[in-house]
């Protein structure tokens, strides 16, 4: 299972037809297709980054289906559609993830993604890219797994307070970008403790050693986060 996640940098003044587009012709052409499925469609928070960015990511079932789409695109079905869409935006940034094998993700039965536009209530999401050291890249796979994604379900089955859930975990596929590059794909459950986590300093109890703050140390100290709104119709939220 491949997952196609890009960053489209929308032209500000056509930004809601460029998600029409996406919501009303590219998600059910794609949901008509053997292997690729739109999962998410978000946008940037307000006030959390650059302006008008969506960030998209598209289930792919195996390599060939990733083929037989990159051709649709270069010289096939989809490629006026894929033209229409660059017309709305200034440019857009891809890469292939693969899950890692901790990932609560691992297959996605395509049936069950919806592609008729359906409503629900709006997620946000909290994505972590993270860059470990170099030389470091599969320490950091095996020990985020076996230390981070033990140290969150501990706190989501211990009934206590938690800000947020890791839903997926990738790293980029080999020749795809970075090639030391992490993404943590995490829900935020508590959204009213987002005040208080920007308002305040980490607690100490939180970065005290044998905690993943402060052991993670050894394998990175540089990451991004984005916070990620889902669009009211986005198939996954």
């Amino acid at each position: 299972m491949l997952f196609l996640h890009e960053l489209h940098e929308v032209v500000g003044k056509r930004e809601e037809e460029f998600e029409a587009l996406i919501r009303d012709e590219w998600m059910p052409r794609l949901a008509r297709s053997r292997g690729a499925r739109l999962l998410y469609f978000l946008h940037h928070a307000h006030g959390s980054g650059a302006s008008y960015r969506v960030v998209t990511i598209t289930a792919i079932r195996d390599g060939a289906c990733w083929g037989e789409l990159v051709r649709e695109v270069a010289d096939g079905p989809l490629r006026a559609l894929a033209e229409s869409l660059d017309r709305l935006r200034h440019d857009v940034r891809a890469k292939i993830l693969i899950p890692l094998p901790w990932s609560p993700v691992q297959q996605i039965g395509f049936d069950e993604i919806p592609s008729d536009g359906r409503s629900h209530e709006l997620s946000i999401f909290m994505e972590d890219t993270v860059w470990p050291f170099e030389g470091l890249l599969e320490d950091y796979v095996k020990r985020s797994g076996a230390h981070y994604a033990e140290e969150m379900r501990r706190q989501r089955e211990g009934g206590g307070r938690h800000l947020l859930t890791v839903d997926a975990s990738f790293r980029t596929a080999y020749g795809s970008g970075r090639r030391r590059e992490i993404v943590l794909w995490q829900k935020i459950v508590q959204q009213k403790a987002l005040g208080p986590l920007l308002l305040s300093e980490v607690p100490a109890e939180y970065k005290k050693p044998g905690t993943w703050m402060h052991d993670g140390l050894a394998l990175r100290d540089q990451w991004e986060s984005r916070l990620l709104r889902t669009s009211a119709w986005s198939p996954w939220y």
